[in-house]
């Protein structure tokens, strides 16, 4: 079994997620006591905040290659960073490193075309929703990505850092990104990409007439399949 580093602490509620799923899923895989062989630097993520508040990519990158080459030198043998957003400064977490860095927009990508899915909606942070560097990885693969009208970007936003960052589930917030995902799906979506490992702590299945891809979910069980290979 390879070691998986992971990049966690943005939140810490997600990173405890990754960190459940990879355990069940080698446990399903391989049965008995096994569990995933893994190494955790775990950020300060109000720093880590500050910095996308402030536009401040590059401070933020330096301290997430940090907390890369502590992982390597741990023996990790590919990086996950355990959020969506932070995948902004992937490319010069990649170059500081030598081992591989497992992209989260890519594995989300090859689920959604699996699904013969073209057409997606996609909530995340402002920064994930309305910058580049997530929404051109999708695109790059031939999907056309949907995002909600401004006032529901911020609530969305403000959900994730006010709410679910800091472990509060409101049923008023659920209501309100269930409405969201409605709009996303009237304009066209065939499906929603959960693009923010935070968000599948509220919506479920469930809450969706349209399949869900949850980030958190689907990038924990790549690294897996990468740790068994």
């Amino acid at each position: 079994m390879k070691t998986i580093g992971l990049i966690g602490g943005m939140s810490w509620e997600s990173s405890s997620e990754y960190y459940r799923i990879l355990n069940e899923e080698i446990k399903l895989r391989l049965g008995g006591l096994h569990s995933a062989q893994c190494v955790l630097y775990s950020v300060d993520f109000e720093e880590i905040e500050i910095c996308q508040r402030n536009d401040e990519w590059e401070k933020a990158a330096q301290i997430l290659t940090g907390a890369a080459h502590s992982l390597e030198a741990s023996g990790a043998d590919f990086i996950i960073i355990c959020t969506n957003t932070m995948h902004k400064v992937a490319d010069e977490i990649q170059a500081g490193i030598h081992i591989p860095l497992l992209h989260i927009a890519d594995v989300t990508a090859q689920e959604v075309i699996s699904k013969g899915i073209k057409v997606i909606g996609l909530l995340g942070t402002k920064y994930t929703m309305e910058q580049d560097f997530y929404k051109s990885r999708l695109e790059a693969q031939g999907i056309k990505v949907l995002i909600p009208q401004e006032t529901d970007r911020v609530i969305v936003n403000d959900v994730i850092f006010n709410e679910l960052c800091l472990g509060q589930i409101l049923e008023e917030s659920r209501a309100n990104y269930k409405r969201i995902i409605q709009n996303l799906i009237e304009q066209g979506a065939k499906g929603i990409i959960l693009g923010c490992t935070e968000i599948g702590l509220l919506v479920k299945p469930e809450d969706s007439t349209v399949p869900l891809f949850d980030t958190t979910v689907l990038h924990a069980k790549e690294a897996v399949n990468l740790a068994l290979k």
